[in-house]
């Protein structure tokens, strides 16, 4: 066996979000280390193409559109996984919305429903229920949660979402402790500012694209490719022995 392994030959898994930005680069990552890959999101049009280009990176592909605030949703996408491909070892929590931009007084019941629903709510539900397929085969598994710089550091123009990607840092705790028994491990990463559709409001604006560039070490934001490689090594035996864990994947923003 090699001292480090990153292979993921005969897993399966599932990315939510997984048909743009951050979550399609995730999805082309798993399948060029091997895996099967079923990507839920909600657009036909763009599922189809993030399928196109895990096949194009020589995996296997599923599309299962899915609006994860929808639990019947949540319940389809891990029979269609598991009837396609037999079995499921990998859960990516990608998926997750901000619908308010300004002071967080200005974000309504429906509008912090949405956020919680979609950022934490639907993740624990997924989770819990992923756990229970990895228990079928006995094997373990992991779940990586898609957290954010901004669960460290409050913002004044997504605090919903800041508090919502907190709470995904305790949650990715609290199933790292109760399923480590199952061989199950559960970490996250934490996304700086990435070049994506999803956060166009906040690098298009030249303030903030300076405040979040000015005080980092590297002196720049991301792009969505840049942040799957963490994925793939907290999914992979190479991190066997982490879990609970939330990886600031930032360019040294918060040091």
């Amino acid at each position: 066996m090699p001292v480090v392994d990153f292979s993921l030959t005969g897993k399966v898994a599932i990315v939510t979000g997984g048909s743009r930005g951050i979550g399609r680069s995730i999805a082309i990552a798993l399948a060029e280390a091997g895996a099967d890959v079923a990507i839920a999101a909600r657009k036909p049009e763009a599922l189809a193409e993030a399928v196109a280009a895990v096949e194009s990176a020589g995996g296997r592909a599923l599309a299962v559109p899915t609006n994860v605030r929808r639990p019947e949703d949540l319940k389809n996408l891990i029979a269609a996984t598991k009837q396609e491909f037999g079995r499921i070892d990998i859960l990516v929590n990608n998926a997750g919305t901000t619908p308010v931009f300004g002071p967080v007084e200005q974000t309504d019941e429906v509008a912090w429903d949405v956020i919680m629903n979609t950022n934490v709510k639907s993740m624990f539900f997924l989770s819990v229920q992923a756990r229970e397929a990895m228990l079928e085969h006995g094997e373990g598994g992991a779940i990586v949660n898609v957290s954010s710089v901004g669960g460290f550091r409050g913002s004044d123009v997504i605090g919903g979402y800041s508090i919502s990607k907190a709470a995904v840092n305790m949650l990715t705790q609290v199933c790292a402790r109760s399923w480590g028994g199952d061989g199950i491990r559960v970490n996250a990463i934490a996304p700086g500012l990435v070049k994506t559709e999803f956060a166009r409001a906040l690098w298009d604006n030249p303030e903030i694209l300076k405040a979040s560039t000015e005080g980092a070490a590297l002196g720049r934001i991301g792009e969505p490719d840049e942040m799957a490689g963490a994925v793939v090594y907290l999914a992979s035996p190479a991190a066997s022995f982490v879990t609970g864990q939330t990886l600031l994947l930032d360019g040294g923003q918060l040091i």
